[in-house]
């Protein structure tokens, strides 16, 4: 089983430990909508992309497992670093880099590394895309996205 599977069974137990079933379901699609984002802008940045998906996957383990608070960036780099250590598969630089993005992707007005950026950006792209009626908080990032992806976008003011 390769490493990304075994990311993936590992957030798949704690979704599927979620009581209530509307966080359950919110968490399978922010978690693999964020992931697939993650992929698709890898592969357009041209980053790591088995890396990026992995941060996506990871990005809200904090929230899925134990709840929302307010930092739960921080929170969850160190739920995932664990996690990562655990599986004993992963190297420092990566383990860092993964945990680095996780811990920075709350902060979407000051810019850091390409992967921090890059979780961000399919942070805020899953959002938009998942409920059209869910108010944009970062319109300027998100017509960035659109932009990079080489769309076009009308946005209500």
């Amino acid at each position: 089983m390769g490493r990304l599977e075994l990311v993936k069974n590992e957030i798949d137990t704690v979704l599927l430990n979620q009581e209530n079933i509307a966080d359950q379901r919110d968490g399978i699609v922010h978690l693999y909508g964020v992931a697939q984002n993650c992929t698709l802008l890898a592969i357009k940045r041209k980053l790591n992309v088995e890396l990026c998906t992995i941060i996506g996957l990871l990005h809200d383990i904090y929230t899925y497992k134990y709840g929302y608070v307010k930092e739960h960036a921080a929170l969850g780099a160190t739920e995932a670093e664990s996690l990562l250590r655990d599986l004993e598969i992963f190297t420092e630089e990566e383990i860092q880099i993964i945990k680095t993005a996780i811990s920075h992707h709350s902060d979407k007005k000051t810019k850091h590394d390409k992967y921090s950026e890059l979780l961000k950006d399919a942070d805020v792209l899953q959002n938009s895309l998942f409920n059209a009626t869910f108010e944009i908080k970062h319109k300027k990032r998100l017509k960035k996205i659109y932009k990079n992806l080489g769309m076009k976008m009308k946005m209500k003011q």
